[in-house]
């Protein structure tokens, strides 16, 4: 069992998103041609600001602002510490840094790892996705190995949008393909189609628009949707957060043009590929550790002691976690137990047995 003591995270006030997208793009072997190919085909005005995640030689300057200039009529940035995004811009990292995104500035920082360990794309998914929630966007081009595909976890947890390169496209298709094995996607598409996509969800009015600017799912529509969805997969959403559930619906009317959540309904019944499309949408399949600290308060400080009062020396414990996503939550129990073990220096053995949805 892990040992030590448990790092929680700490809930804080959410960071104020950007009035637009901010993109996020990563790519390494192979990624400047894709990079051409995505920036000669999205227009000036698109209103989003664009940050580039390449895997650069630290050791080398960068022309890659250069090049792209020449692709595009925005401007093309090194990015600095500290500074502001702005829309209708791009920005690229520079050699030997990592980078974040913290109330819409940049930071960058010197690697604190080794390059062949680092996941500089990751690293920016992840920051993006904390301060702009649902109006962040990933983008991973082609490259090599598995950086990107956490921090696309991240930007579709947070309720933003992955895209990624078609494989086949794609010089290397590691990258993308990484994040496609893993479900982290919202589309896949040719380099040259993403600009059409993004400006698609630009337009609705719950994407990248001020929330008061649309009404929410009506309480009725939405019922009978989960009742047939319900009906179609054996699944009853009716639990979740009716925020979470109505920004996922909103999702998948805009991605088919459709404004009515009656009309959406009937276009479900007739389109067996979208409930299914709809149901993986709903399904909650990001985490983090400790996520809802409160709850594990009450387990450590109520539950536990419970459990315990009337047992013998070294009883034997056994756990199930229900609907786990990727680990987190066993691994926050797990740590857990060896914190109450150390602090009532008492010891048990523990059997951890953790199930994901749709898994037996």
């Amino acid at each position: 069992m892990t040992t030590g003591k448990a790092t929680k995270k700490k809930t804080k006030p959410p960071s104020p998103a950007a009035t637009f997208p901010i993109v996020g793009m990563g790519a390494s072997a192979g990624g400047l041609e894709a990079f051409e190919q995505f920036f000669r085909a999205v227009p000036a005005d698109s209103g989003s600001a664009f940050v580039l995640v390449p895997h650069l030689d630290p050791s080398h300057a960068s022309i890659l602002t250069d090049i792209l200039q020449r692709c595009t009529t925005m401007p093309v940035l090194e990015a600095q510490d500290q500074m502001a995004v702005a829309p209708d811009t791009v920005y690229v990292i520079p050699p030997n840094r990592d980078m974040a995104v913290f109330h819409g500035t940049l930071q960058l920082s010197v690697p604190e790892v080794p390059r062949g360990q680092r996941m500089p794309i990751d690293a920016f998914l992840r920051s993006l996705a904390e301060d702009q929630g649902e109006r962040a966007v990933g983008i991973i081009l082609s490259g090599t190995g598995t950086d990107g595909t956490l921090g696309l976890r991240a930007i579709q947890g947070g309720g933003g949008i992955a895209l990624v390169q078609e494989p086949a496209t794609a010089k290397y298709d590691g990258m993308p393909a990484s994040a496609i094995r893993a479900g982290y996607v919202t589309h896949v598409l040719p380099v040259d189609m993403m600009p059409a996509a993004l400006l698609a969800d630009a337009r609705h009015p719950v994407r990248f628009v001020a929330s008061t600017a649309s009404a929410p799912v009506p309480a009725s529509g939405m019922s009978r949707l989960l009742m047939l969805l319900r009906s179609a997969t054996g699944h009853d959403f009716s639990l979740y957060k009716k925020s979470t559930i109505g920004r996922r619906i909103e999702r998948r009317l805009a991605q088919h043009d459709i404004s009515d959540i009656d009309v959406y309904t009937r276009y479900l019944k007739e389109n067996p590929a979208e409930m299914q499309a709809l149901f993986k949408e709903l399904l909650i399949n990001v985490t983090n550790f400790f996520r809802d600290p409160e709850a594990f308060d009450v387990l450590k400080r109520d539950i536990l002691p419970q459990l315990f009062a009337d047992k013998l020396e070294n009883p034997v414990l056994r756990i199930w976690v229900a609907g786990c996503a990727t680990g987190e939550e066993a691994y926050s129990i797990a740590m857990l137990l060896r914190e109450f073990m150390d602090e009532t220096q008492r010891q048990f053995t523990v059997q951890l047995f953790s199930v994901r949805p749709g898994t037996s």
